[in-house]
C-alpha cells in the first residue's frame, strides 16, 4: 500500500474514532486527556482503557497485515525519540491539549482556541524540521 494511502486511511480512522466517541459518549477524543485521566484512575476508566488499547493495537494490527509498520525503521536513535516524546508531553500540558484534541476535535467544533493552538503546533513543527534538518544536518542515528 502506498504511504500516502496508508496516511489517508489512518486519518479517516482517526476522524471516525473522534466522531464515534462524541456520538456515543459525548466525549472529545483528546488523547492526552484520555490517557492522563486513565492513569489518574478516573471512574469512567473502561472506555478510556478501550480507547488507549485501540491506539496501541492499531500499529500491531498493521504490522500483522503488512509485516511492517509501513514507515520503515526509525532513522533516529532511541534516546532522541524518548526526548522528543517527553517534549511532546510537556507541550501537551503547556498547550492544554494535544494535536488530536485541538487539531481534530477542536477545529471541527470551530474552537478559536484550538484553531490558534493547531496553527502554533504546525508552525513550530515546520520550524523544528527546518532547524534540525537544514541547519543542524539532522539528528545522529
Amino acid at each position: 500500500m502506498h504511504p500516502w494511502l496508508l496516511s489517508l486511511l489512518g486519518g479517516i480512522l482517526i476522524g471516525l474514532a473522534a466522531v464515534w466517541l462524541m456520538a456515543m459518549l459525548g466525549r472529545i477524543a483528546g488523547i492526552s486527556g484520555i490517557a492522563s485521566s486513565l492513569l489518574r484512575g478516573a471512574g469512567d476508566w473502561p472506555w478510556r482503557a478501550a480507547f488507549v488499547a485501540g491506539l496501541v493495537m492499531s500499529p500491531l494490527c498493521l504490522w500483522l497485515v503488512r509485516g511492517d509498520n509501513g514507515l520503515g525503521a526509525p532513522q533516529v536513535a532511541w534516546p532522541w525519540m524518548a526526548l522528543a516524546g517527553l517534549l511532546v508531553g510537556f507541550g501537551t500540558r503547556l498547550g492544554s491539549g494535544c494535536t488530536s484534541g485541538h487539531g481534530v476535535c477542536g477545529i471541527a467544533r470551530l474552537s478559536s482556541r484550538s484553531i490558534a493552538a493547531t496553527a502554533v503546533f504546525m508552525v513550530l513543527g515546520m520550524l523544528t524540521v527546518a532547524v534540525v534538518r537544514h541547519w543542524l544536518g539532522g539528528l545522529p542515528a
